[in-house]
């Protein structure tokens, strides 16, 4: 039985999965709100306790960078010792990767109908591909080609510095950096980042805040979530105004992100926030932004690009790790 998770600053993902050969089938899966405990181990063995399964191999997928065995989860005290789940589990060693690598090892195990294409991009792509993924953080991960398979690897690109391309988008940088100082691009392209921009056109007098939207903010659960959902139903022009400049400046990122890894096999955008604003997506003003990088327009075209809908890509990614590591060890004993 194989042990996946998928750990963030919101929520943990845990699922038992059962293997037949190199298929994966999930037995059981439950989610625990991270800030309602005091670590990871808290909840593997409130997990293992409950379900009552045995475990053989583990790897989970943390939001953060790892380093040596270790993550210091982002936006969430913990602090998660590889070695020490191992011990807890019992096991000689478990598999530790920053959430959105495990992602990219999720992608190649997903069905056609868990994309949508925004971009075909060239008939024979091949290469290298790229994740972007924005959810409560921004996260992204690259996959080398190596001529025969792709190959994850983590980095920390969302928090690298944002860069403005308008005045309008200095501007928001000056606003933020008042309230932040460093202003990285997850201070943007996250749930919160969606709040960040609508708070400045609110502030900024770029966009009125009518009293009953104001009233309905101010007693959301989800402020991002509201401002999603009315701009997506054309409610608030405020709202619509936020959620256009997220997607535009969400594309030019994603473009970033795909010349940073230069991913001519593809590019992929993970993350709840996409796949719930499909529509918006769609609108041109996220490609426009996407290839308007000068002189690698052509080179941008040539890429597909992809959200990812199936939710499932990192917790299923970290149950792949385990079986693809096995057969790794597997070979060298050959």
């Amino acid at each position: 039985m194989i042990l996946a998770g998928e750990i963030g600053a919101t929520r943990t993902r845990l699922a038992a999965f059962e293997t037949a050969g190199n298929k994966l089938q999930r037995v059981v899966e439950r989610i625990y709100a991270s800030q309602e405990h005091s670590g990871l181990s808290q909840i593997i063995a409130g997990f293992i306790k409950t379900e009552g399964i045995p475990v053989h191999s583990a790897c989970f997928g943390v939001a953060g960078p790892v380093k040596g065995g270790r993550s210091k989860i982002s936006n969430l005290p913990w602090v998660i010792d590889s070695r020490e789940l191992a011990q807890q589990l019992k096991l000689d060693s478990i598999g530790l990767l920053n959430d959105l690598e495990a992602y990219a090892y999720g992608i190649d195990a997903l069905e056609s109908n868990d994309f949508i294409t925004l971009s075909e991009g060239s008939e024979d792509a091949e290469g290298n591909r790229a994740v972007i993924s924005a959810r409560t953080g921004l996260g992204m991960a690259g996959l080398f080609w190596d001529g025969f398979r792709h190959h994850p690897f983590a980095c920390e690109g969302g928090h690298t510095d944002f860069a403005p391309r308008n005045d309008l988008e200095m501007e928001l940088l000056a606003y933020l950096q008042k309230k932040y100082g460093h202003i990285s691009c997850e201070r943007i392209l996250s749930g919160p980042g969606i709040k960040n921009i609508y708070d400045f056109l609110r502030e900024a007098k770029k966009a009125d805040e009518p009293k009953w939207l104001k009233e309905q903010m101010s007693a959301a659960q989800d402020p991002p979530a509201l401002i999603s959902q009315l701009a997506l139903e054309s409610k608030s022009a405020i709202c619509e105004q936020t959620l256009s400049m997220f997607v535009s400046i969400y594309g030019a990122e994603t473009g970033n992100c795909a010349l940073n890894f230069m991913s001519t096999g593809g590019v992929f955008i993970g993350g709840s926030i996409a796949a719930k604003i499909v529509p918006k997506m769609r609108d041109p003003i996220f490609m426009q932004s996407f290839l308007d990088k000068g002189r690698m327009e052509p080179l941008l075209r040539e890429m597909p690009v992809k959200i990812v809908l199936n939710d499932d890509s990192g917790i299923i990614g970290g149950a792949r790790y385990t079986l693809i590591q096995k057969a790794f060890r597997s070979a060298g004993r050959a």
